[in-house]
């Protein structure tokens, strides 16, 4: 028999999510590492959500006696991971030119009040990652278009925990 307090604790949830989201973050960085893969901005953004993702489950875990933090840590990682999807999303639209990236796309960082010379050295010193090349694919589908659906199927379990958490606790 299974215990309730499975179905009444969200830590249990926030542990696999935060185990996916080292597990996503760890293959990126070993693509960028590892392989040379660099990313372009919107990869970094993709990121993000992952990182956020792991802090809330470090909270819901260590913070486990906080009434209902948990259940609105879930919700949270579900709305991040929402966020995530649609970055790769568009990530893959650029991709495939169906629309443009942003002006950070295939750019160095900001310039500011460089001379000319300060400009010219940062440029020659910068590899440029444009945002609208696949730099890797498996069959024929990008890290960002598998990010897409990672994301939305992160989202749906992190929501549909919630949901079950606060169901079964409430009652």
């Amino acid at each position: 028999m299974i215990p309730r307090q499975l179905f009444t604790d969200p830590r249990l949830p926030a542990l696999l999510l935060g185990a996916a989201s080292a597990g996503v973050l760890a293959a990126a960085l070993i693509f960028q590492f590892g392989f040379g893969y660099q990313p372009c901005i919107l990869c970094i953004w993709q990121r993000w959500p992952y990182v956020a993702v792991l802090i809330f489950a470090i909270v819901t875990v260590l913070f486990r006696r906080w009434q209902g933090v948990g259940d609105a840590l879930l919700v949270a990682s579900g709305l991040a991971l929402l966020a995530g999807a649609g970055i790769a999303v568009y990530h893959v639209g650029v991709e495939q030119h169906l629309w443009a990236g942003t002006a950070s796309c295939g750019s160095t960082a900001p310039i500011g009040t460089l001379s000319v010379e300060e400009l010219r050295a940062r440029l020659m010193a910068t590899p440029i990652t444009r945002c609208d090349e696949v730099q890797w694919s498996l069959f024929g589908v990008s890290m960002a278009g598998y990010n897409v659906v990672i994301s939305l199927a992160l989202a749906a379990y992190a929501l549909a925990s919630a949901r079950a958490v606060y169901t079964r606790s409430a009652s």
